[in-house]
C-alpha cells in the first residue's frame, strides 16, 4: 500500500490509551478532533457534530472533552485545548480545539481518523492497545488487554474486563476487518494479530456498544515494561497524512415531542438550535411569563436550567412557584429582568434546612427555628472576674505631742514629744 492510498492517521499518546482517568469516548474524541485540528484553522465542530459523527451522545461527547481539558491528577497534563469564540448573548462560532504537541520520546500511537466513526468507543479503545503492541512487538495477552479496557460504569466500574469479555472484543473487531487474528501463534500460545488502517471488508452495522457512564478510576495500566521502542512511522515528512473535507452533516434540530416550545416573542436572532422548556419549568415559570418574554435565546435557557436544577434536587414545584410570585409582586421596578431571575427571583434564601423557605418552614408553615436564633442579637459575654486586690494602704498617720500639738510621724512615747518629757536630774558621782 503507497503512502498516498493511506488514509489519515494521527499520533494518538499512549497515556490517552492506558490512563483511566480517560474514559472510552475521551479517546474517540481525541482521534477526531485531532484529525479535525490538522487543518490550518484547527478543530472547530461543535459538540453536536462530534457526537454524530462518533455515534455517541451529546452529554458523552460533553464529558469526553472534560476529561482532555482537565489535568489529570498524576502528571498534570492537559490534553486538549479549547478556544471559545462565543458571544455572552449565544451569537458566533464554535470553540476552536487544537490537541497537545507530543514530545518526540514520548510513546505514541497512530491511529486513523476513520476509526472512531466506524467502532464504538470500547472497541476502539482495544484496537488502538492492539496496534500499539503490535507496533512495539510486545506479546499482548487478553489479561493485559482487560487492564486497558476496565468497566466503566456499574458495580464493577474499574476493574479490568474478563477474558471473555475482551474475546467478544476481539472477535468483533475482527468481523468488521480492523484486525487479523491468528489465534495461539504468538509467544507462550496468546495470539498473534495485524493490525489493518482501513477495515478488509465493508461491515453494514457495528456494534453499539458504547458503555458509556462513569467509575471510579483505580489507576493507570500499560502494557510494556521496559524502555518503549520508536512507534513512530516511516512517512514522517508528511505525519498528518492528506486531509480529507467532509461534507457538512445535517443534525436534527427539532424540539422534542414532550416538551413545550417557546412563545415567539422569545425568540431572537439566534443561530443554535431552537430553544424548548419542558412542562414543568414552564409551569414553575408562569408568574414571570412577563419576564420571560424579554430575554434572549441564551437567557433563557439559563434560566430554565436554573429552575430545572432545583427540581431535580427536589424542591416542590409549588414552592417554586410561590417564590416566584411572592418575589416579583414584592420587587419594584425590575431593571435587568435577566439578572433579577437568576439572582434574585430563584435562588433559595433562609438557613442550611432544605425545607427553610426564607425563615419560614415550608411544610409546615412554623418559624424556623435556627433562622430565628441566628437572627437574634447576640449580646457579648461578660468579662471574667478578676482577682480580688487587697486595699491600698493609705497616707500615713501623724501624731500629736498632748502638749505641744506637735506633729510627729513616729508614735510619741507617752504622748509627749521630748521637749514636753520631764527631764530626770543626773545622779552626781560618789
Amino acid at each position: 500500500m503507497s503512502s498516498s492510498s493511506r488514509p489519515q492517521r494521527v499520533r494518538v499518546p499512549w497515556r490517552v490509551v492506558a490512563s483511566t482517568h480517560y474514559g472510552d469516548a475521551a479517546l474517540a474524541v481525541y482521534v477526531k478532533v485531532a484529525g479535525l485540528g490538522l487543518r490550518p484553522e484547527g478543530c472547530e465542530a461543535g459538540v453536536s457534530y462530534l457526537s454524530g459523527l462518533l455515534g455517541i451522545s451529546r452529554s458523552g461527547a460533553e464529558r469526553a472533552l472534560t476529561q482532555l481539558m482537565r489535568p489529570t491528577p498524576d502528571d498534570d497534563v492537559v490534553e486538549l485545548v479549547s478556544y471559545r469564540r462565543t458571544l455572552p448573548g449565544g451569537r458566533g462560532t464554535t470553540a476552536v480545539r487544537r490537541v497537545r504537541a507530543t514530545a518526540r520520546r514520548e510513546p505514541f500511537v497512530w491511529v486513523p481518523t476513520t476509526a472512531p466513526e466506524s467502532l464504538n468507543p470500547r472497541q476502539l479503545r482495544a484496537y488502538v492497545a492492539i496496534s500499539y503492541a503490535v507496533a512495539t512487538g510486545h506479546p499482548l495477552s487478553l489479561s493485559e488487554l482487560g487492564e486497558i479496557l476496565r468497566h466503566r460504569s456499574g458495580k464493577r466500574a474499574g476493574q479490568p474486563l474478563s477474558d471473555t469479555a475482551v474475546r467478544r472484543i476481539l472477535t468483533s473487531l475482527e468481523d468488521l476487518g480492523w484486525i487479523s487474528v491468528n489465534r495461539r501463534a504468538g509467544y507462550q500460545g496468546r495470539h498473534a494479530y495485524t493490525v489493518h488502517e482501513r477495515p478488509t471488508h465493508l461491515a453494514l452495522t457495528a456494534t453499539a456498544d458504547l458503555e458509556e457512564g462513569s467509575g471510579p478510576d483505580l489507576g493507570d495500566g500499560s502494557l510494556a515494561t521496559e524502555e518503549v521502542p520508536t512507534t513512530d512511522s516511516p512517512d514522517d515528512a508528511t505525519a498528518g497524512g492528506f486531509i480529507r473535507r467532509r461534507r457538512d452533516q445535517v443534525v436534527a434540530r427539532r424540539p422534542v415531542d414532550n416538551r413545550v416550545p417557546v412563545p415567539s416573542v422569545l425568540k431572537s436572532a439566534y443561530t443554535g438550535p431552537e430553544l424548548t422548556l419542558a412542562p414543568r419549568i414552564w409551569q414553575v415559570l408562569e408568574p414571570v411569563h412577563v419576564l420571560m418574554a424579554g430575554l434572549s435565546q441564551w437567557e433563557a435557557r439559563t434560566v430554565a436550567r436554573a429552575i430545572g436544577h432545583q427540581l431535580d434536587e427536589g424542591c416542590e414545584p409549588e414552592r417554586l412557584r410561590a417564590r416566584l410570585t411572592h418575589r416579583f409582586a414584592s420587587t419594584e421596578p425590575i431593571r435587568s429582568p435577566y439578572g433579577w431571575l437568576i439572582k434574585a427571583a430563584s435562588i433559595r434564601r433562609g438557613c442550611g434546612l432544605a425545607d427553610c423557605e426564607s425563615g419560614v418552614i415550608w411544610r409546615t408553615g412554623a418559624r424556623c427555628e435556627v433562622c430565628a436564633e441566628l437572627r437574634a442579637p447576640r449580646r457579648p459575654p461578660p468579662y471574667p472576674p478578676g482577682p480580688v486586690r487587697p486595699p491600698s494602704p493609705g497616707p500615713p498617720a501623724w501624731h500629736e505631742c498632748a502638749e505641744c500639738r506637735a506633729p510627729a510621724r513616729e508614735p510619741l512615747s507617752g504622748g509627749l514629744c521630748r521637749a514636753c518629757r520631764p527631764r530626770t536630774p543626773a545622779r552626781s558621782p560618789v
